[in-house]
């Protein structure tokens, strides 16, 4: 799945992202520690992956989600 940042906090390595259809799902640190960035900014497109209804990664959509890649 994919979405757009909507809020980043680089001390906590937090935030949240809007789906395409307007839904807000927050992340927390490690889901964000999972997709290997070291930061991200407002309006970014990033792929998701969530389990039980939890973020679980946070990554670029340039980037493949790991378990998903070649």
């Amino acid at each position: 799945m994919q979405g757009t940042v909507r809020t980043y906090d680089p001390e906590t390595r937090s935030g949240s992202v809007l789906l395409d259809d307007g839904t807000e799902l927050p992340f927390d640190s490690a889901a964000f520690d999972a997709g290997g960035l070291r930061m991200l900014r407002f309006g970014q497109r990033v792929n998701l992956a969530a389990e039980g209804g939890r973020i679980t990664v946070v990554t670029l959509s340039t980037f493949p989600l790991p378990g998903t890649g070649p």
